[in-house]
């Protein structure tokens, strides 16, 4: 956790400069001073707490979690909620919430831009949002100055005057906790906490999103060995254990080839439990094959045609079970899917390739959904 913290008023959403106050959360002492001022005392890491009201925050749903895709859905998902082209927002991703929808805070590219220039050769290692730092056990309210942030497990994040209080008061249906210091005067309908000192209480807790994200992540400098000293070493040692690292890869390769090979005569002897020596698997293989290609002609056919949609590499379904009738012409599977949304994506794969495809006795177990599909040229 970084021991120095600058806030930033609200008065800096309307213009960026140096002479506005701040507060300085640093291990010598807190302070309010100028910006520039604020500056001169930095020794080390540090983070910058934006206002809340610079910030748009809101939950949405993403049709994806992979990280490589995340990045393209987000302005799809928030541009709803901007009055301005999403061009013009950083975006960054918060936590997941309980509904399953992701927290993302939206930014001015040009006015986060613009401060992280005026803090010249200081950058800030991360960069938070005040009403963000809030627990997040349900609604949480805490006095910082002459506003009222307003954020925790919901979706919103807020700065707000009391005046505005009964009206978003109506919209919680839990209690809120709003945390005071002594002599300040609690919201209406509210559960009342006091702490000693708001700015060093809110850097206290262990949440808040770092919007020091893509484009605004941080870049160490360069030319400084001793800061790649520990990286030198972990390469050193990465070089002397390679053999070893090559005689494990080597051990799991045989390991693999042997477990391939079981699988591959379990599932001959599944096949054909006619034959009781196995001497030769793809010598046998290929005679039951050429002896019954004319009879299996129909099921050749299904296999080639079905077989791309069966082994695709994003399709994380097992078959457990194939049975082939002669008389329909029909190949019915047994499949293992780790959900409906799996088990769909393999019946449209297999309608895009030209089958017929029926889903029966689809069920729900403990490792997933078993369904049987009978499939049809």
């Amino acid at each position: 956790m970084l021991e120095t913290w600058m806030f930033l008023p609200a008065q800096a959403v309307a213009q960026v400069a140096t002479d506005l106050p701040v507060r300085l959360l640093h291990p010598d002492g807190d302070a309010t001073l100028t910006f520039a001022e604020a500056l001169a005392r930095l020794s080390g890491p540090w983070c910058l707490v934006l206002p809340a009201e610079a910030v748009t925050s809101c939950g949405v749903t993403l049709p994806t979690q992979r990280q490589r895709w995340l990045r393209k859905a987000l302005p799809f998902a928030v541009e709803e909620w901007l009055a301005e082209e999403v061009e013009a927002f950083h975006l960054a991703l918060g936590e997941r919430l309980e509904d399953g929808r992701q927290r993302v805070h939206a930014v001015r590219r040009d006015w986060l831009q613009a401060w992280l220039e005026a803090c010249g050769a200081q950058p800030p290692r991360e960069i938070r949002i005040d009403a963000d730092l809030l627990p997040r056990d349900g609604a949480q309210l805490c006095r910082l100055g002459d506003r009222w942030l307003l954020g925790g497990a919901i979706d919103w994040r807020l700065a707000l005057d009391g005046d505005d209080w009964p009206a978003l008061r109506q919209r919680l249906a839990e209690t809120p906790v709003v945390h005071l210091t002594e002599g300040q005067q609690p919201l209406e309908g509210c559960a009342t906490r006091r702490v000693d000192d708001p700015w060093r209480w809110l850097v206290g807790n262990p949440v808040g999103c770092n919007l020091a994200q893509g484009d605004f992540a941080v870049r160490e400098p360069v030319g400084h060995w001793q800061r790649w000293r520990p990286v030198a070493a972990a390469l050193g040692a990465c070089l002397l254990l390679q053999w070893g690292f090559g005689l494990a890869q080597g051990w799991q390769l045989r390991h693999a080839a042997r477990m391939q090979a079981e699988a591959s005569e379990q599932l001959y002897r599944e096949l054909f439990p006619e034959d009781r020596r196995l001497i030769d698997l793809r010598r046998q293989l290929d005679q039951h094959l050429a002896a019954g290609a004319a009879d299996h002609a129909g099921l050749l056919a299904l296999l080639g045609r079905a077989g791309a949609a069966l082994a695709a590499d994003d399709a994380p379904v097992r078959l457990q079970q194939l049975d082939f009738s002669l008389t329909r012409g029909d190949l019915a599977l047994q499949v293992q899917a780790p959900g409906f949304e799996a088990l769909d994506g393999l019946r449209q794969r297999l309608v895009e390739a030209g089958l017929s495809v029926q889903v029966g006795s689809a069920s729900r177990e403990e490792s997933g959904v078993s369904a049987r599909l009978v499939i049809g040229g």
